[in-house]
């Protein structure tokens, strides 16, 4: 056995022989890989035990383990779910990771009674639900989806209304569903002409828009002409009428590509028998895996995260070792029986063909782009070393930011930078709590400062701290930085002028705006301002949605969404007896009675309040 902990090789010894998943952790209790087994004994057993062949991806994993967890399973089938879950959740270091440039949008079209119509990035297996997508492009699209609710109002809210059509209605972009203002058939006639649009069969909706583009053409209507082109442009761009590539067929089809440490990944969505779209994934650090391995990995993470799109088939260059198991699972989460294959002939074989050289031309063109912006972020690392005189090159920059509400609702942000890109496993968000109702941008900072440098030991050491200000906030932030401890290089820089503030300096250091070294601060200083503006609006937002029924006992959001929807006011609600609550839907009288009763406990303290306040005058 290879030189392991004390914990760790007991926890080896005393393993199960069942089915389960593993999961190694490093000194600070963060798991850095998530395995599964079918025998976790043997599985376990064979990273510890000494193996002159071992890749340097394991060593470095075992060398970093400082502890082991396991949880058993009743089959492999379970352990693989598990592992899915927990590789999406928690994102291990040592797992292979899957980056996908964008995240495209789809249309969801609900399966509920009156379907409704949305963009969505995601993507749930739930019921009768379509989706129609990936979509490119995202404004033509969006364009797309204002003419079609137009001309086929359905409905986009997420509850229907019974008391009176909502603003929707009387705008002309809903039929009101809700309050019986159009009939279930010609509804889901207007669903239906919907969904041939989005499968490339209702053609009826462009020549309507072609002849009413000459009409406007030859009364010289020509802006107006060219809406109606625009419009059209539109439709044709969401419309899935690419090259038939089958006479019919439901399945995907997954190109490797491999080139030194790195992987690249293209797949090609086919549904009606046509090719409706396609992404790319790139595989950093993968150079250890087998194209088994990687492919297996894929599988896992894509359709793990992707259950609605799940196909009738998956075409891969190589068959996993775990093949069966996979099908098993895809066709689970599916709910229909599902094939995993490598295509050796026909048109099948010829885009499997395709899909390779997509994903090598994706891989190389990576490459290129990677090459030039190594280059550019060494030579402005470089250049900051020098202008800053730093004693070493500023491999891992760490960059703050304040935002709050006029003194309310203060959070801070820590992004970092490692090798001029952001490493965005590492940033962090603070709740802040001394400046509570006062705004004091310098407190704020300070209590950042301290509880990044003071509390977080185990955190790596930053070669550069960047402040969001000049010199008010340094002069803040520096001795609480240095009585932690930290000698770390500190700069501010000023917005208005682009300003660099050193330590030690009253005189900011100004360069052109061209200079790479200045738009990587400002890269990363911007960065720490969307980080920090995103979580303040979210945790804003989260306190402004808080509803006063969240404070009574028995009231969740089902039966909160209920007795909103039974009562039009809080008035109304406040006035109802007990029997008339316990007639909302999913209500009992236990939980009517809680409500009837907060609402009159708080207004005898209103009372009390009041009176009390007579007395004193």
């Amino acid at each position: 056995m290879i030189d392991v902990n004390d914990k760790i090789r007991a926890k080896v010894e005393s393993l199960p022989t069942t089915p389960g998943v593993y999961r190694w952790k490093d000194k600070n209790g963060r798991v850095i890989y998530v395995g599964k087994a079918v025998n976790l004994k043997n599985r376990v057993r064979s990273y510890v035990r000494e193996d002159k062949n071992r890749s340097p991806k394991v060593a470095a994993m075992i060398r970093h383990a400082d502890d082991l967890d396991i949880t058993m399973t009743n089959t492999e089938m379970e352990a693989l779910i598990l592992e899915c879950n927990l590789i999406k959740e928690l994102h291990p270091k040592y797992n292979i990771s899957l980056r996908d440039d964008k995240t495209y949008p789809y249309v969801k079209i609900t399966g509920e009674e009156w379907p409704r119509i949305f963009v969505t990035r995601n993507l749930k297996r739930d019921g009768f639900s379509r989706y129609y997508g990936p979509f490119t492009d995202v404004g033509g699209l969006r364009r797309a989806l204002r003419l079609i609710e137009r001309r086929f109002p359905i409905r986009t809210c997420r509850s229907m209304r019974v008391d009176r059509p909502c603003l929707q209605y009387y705008l002309g972009l809903c039929t009101g569903p809700c309050c019986g203002k159009i009939s279930h058939e010609k509804y889901m006639e207007y669903v239906k002409a919907i969904c041939d649009i989005f499968e490339g069969k209702n053609t009826e909706l462009v020549r309507t828009l072609e002849q009413d583009m000459r009409r406007a053409s030859e009364r010289m209507e020509y802006e107006k002409a060219a809406l109606f082109r625009d419009q059209i442009r539109a439709i044709m761009s969401v419309q899935q009428r690419q090259n038939i590539v089958a006479k019919d067929g439901d399945f995907d089809v997954i190109g490797l590509a491999r080139d030194g440490g790195h992987s690249a990944i293209e797949i090609f969505y086919v549904r009606y028998g046509k090719m409706i779209g396609k992404e790319n994934f790139n595989i950093p650090e993968s150079q250890e895996e087998t194209d088994e391995e990687i492919i297996a990995a894929f599988i896992k993470d894509f359709y793990g995260a992707n259950a609605a799109i799940i196909p009738k088939c998956v075409l891969v260059p190589v068959l996993p070792e775990e093949q069966k198991l996979l099908e098993e699972w895809l066709s689970d989460r599916r709910g229909s029986h599902v094939e995993v294959v490598v295509p050796e002939r026909g048109f099948k074989r010829g885009l499997k063909d395709m899909a390779m050289e997509n994903a090598a031309k994706y891989l190389k063109d990576k490459k290129l782009q990677w090459a030039y912006q190594d280059a550019r972020e060494a030579g402005a690392l470089k250049k900051l070393k020098v202008l800053l005189h730093l004693p070493r090159l500023p491999e891992r920059m760490e960059c703050f930011d304040i935002s709050h509400n006029q003194g309310a609702e203060t959070t801070g942000s820590m992004v970092v930078f490692e090798q001029g890109r952001p490493a965005k496993k590492e940033y962090r968000k603070f709740k802040l709590r001394t400046t509570q109702g006062k705004p004091d941008d310098f407190k704020s900072m300070a209590e950042v400062m301290e509880r990044r440098y003071g509390t977080e030991k185990d955190w790596p050491e930053p070669d550069l701290i960047v402040l969001d200000g000049g010199l008010p906030q340094m002069n803040a932030a520096i001795p609480v930085i240095r009585g932690c401890g930290v000698d770390a290089p500190v700069i501010g820089l000023a917005k208005r002028m682009e300003e660099i503030y050193v330590e030690d300096s009253d005189e900011p250091i100004v360069l052109d705006r061209h200079e790479p070294a200045l738009q990587l601060l400002q890269y990363i200083r911007d960065e720490a301002h969307r980080f920090v503006i995103t979580y303040h609006r979210q945790w804003h937002a989260k306190r402004n949605t808080e509803s006063i029924l969240d404070h009574i006992e028995g009231v969740g959001p089902a039966r909160r969404k209920a007795l909103w929807h039974a009562f039009r006011s809080l008035d109304e609600m406040k006035k109802a007896s007990v029997e008339e609550l316990t007639q909302a839907k999913g209500m009992n009288r236990k939980v009517a009675e809680n409500v009837y009763n907060f609402f009159r406990m708080r207004k005898d303290e209103k009372q009390m309040v009041i009176h009390q306040t007579g007395q004193s005058k």
